[in-house]
């Protein structure tokens, strides 16, 4: 982990984020770098299941989806956004337990791995999408159907629901969530935890022969992976105090897939990077009005797959360096080890 961004430019990075951005930019374009920023802590979900645990979720865009209704659901019931945000963390990370449980317990491929959960994405999406009638409401609030659910009441001072938070207020606090999901990755995978995940991607069956469960592994880090995609959900619904079935939709997943993808999968740094590009190229020209949004992002995957295969943090040298490769090769070397005394014997 020594060659990813350390965490002491991390922090000294988020400070001069949230000192100077907010006194430099305008209310608009702050608004707008606020969504990139809460899209990055969306890539580092993936980024981290996928990237380090080896599990290709198509449907992440379904915990990000779960994490913005269930706030505005609680937030609108509770009319105040702390015990909505507590809610909008732990709802995806449950559905993601209950629903990693079925898989990796059930000992289902990677392939079809793939395949559930962008079948699962897409069932929430059409559900949500069918509740426009005034009889799908959860307390006081409306599901809304197609139409979403608007007017949503933002985060405001834990406590105290009449000081809402700004613009300017809330880019400091997406900021700052951004930061400490970095940090706490890079904490996590310098862990025995994250060794253990690690050296389950480079070879699953070998880390079962040294007695770990891989299942409980795996379906811990789907769990991580998907209460961090529900905080950005959150965070989602308090920029635009809007949710709609889209966050559901086969487009949201595909984009994260390809910021992860375009900034470097194996990395944290990769995701973040990824996303503020995309996500900027895309806004950029499709302003211009010289190409649709979806062409370009087509046509910047296969790009990205072609002719830079490990993603831009590849040009920085050695920032693609997989989480503790060393210790993951001695996992293997003893596992290797012990499967061959076991044959002696």
């Amino acid at each position: 982990m020594k060659n990813h961004l350390p965490i002491g430019a991390c922090l000294l990075l988020g400070l001069a984020a949230i000192l100077i951005l907010p006194n430099l930019l305008e209310t608009f374009t702050l608004m707008e770098l606020t969504i990139y920023v809460i899209m990055s802590i969306l890539a580092l979900s993936l980024g981290f299941i996928w990237g380090y645990g080896g599990i290709l979720c198509f449907g992440q865009a379904a915990f990000f989806g779960l994490g913005s209704y269930a706030y505005a659901i609680a937030v609108l019931n509770f009319g105040e956004s702390t015990g909505a945000f507590l809610i909008a963390v732990l709802v995806p990370t449950v559905f993601a337990l209950a629903l990693g449980y079925f898989i990796f317990f059930g000992r289902i491929s990677d392939v079809y791995l793939g395949v559930i959960t962008l079948t699962v994405t897409l069932i929430l999406f059409n559900l949500i999408n069918s509740t426009s009638g005034e009889q799908y409401h959860i307390g006081t609030a409306a599901i809304g159907g197609f139409n979403g659910i608007p007017s949503i009441p933002t985060l405001n001072v834990p406590g105290s629901p009449d000081r809402v938070l700004g613009p300017e207020a809330l880019f400091m606090v997406c900021v700052a969530f951004l930061m400490a999901t970095y940090i706490g990755l890079r904490l996590l995978l310098n862990s025995h935890f994250g060794r253990v995940v690690v050296a389950l991607r480079e070879n699953e069956l070998r880390v079962d022969l040294l007695g770990y469960d891989s299942r409980k592994y795996k379906l811990a880090a789907f769990a991580i992976g998907g209460g961090i995609a529900g905080l950005a959900g959150c965070l989602f619904a308090n920029w635009g105090a809007f949710t709609s079935p889209t966050v559901f939709s086969l487009t949201q997943s595909a984009l994260v897939i390809i910021w992860v993808l375009v900034g470097g999968v194996g990395t944290l740094l990769g995701p973040i990077i990824g996303c503020f590009f995309v996500q900027w190229l895309t806004s950029y020209l499709g302003g211009l009005g010289v190409i649709s949004p979806n062409l370009l992002l087509g046509v910047v995957l296969i790009g990205f797959v072609l002719l830079l295969p490990k993603g831009i943090v590849s040009l920085f040298g050695k920032l693609r360096l997989p989480a503790r490769t060393k210790p993951a090769a001695k996992t293997q070397h003893a596992a290797t080890s012990t499967a061959s005394a076991g044959a002696k014997q």
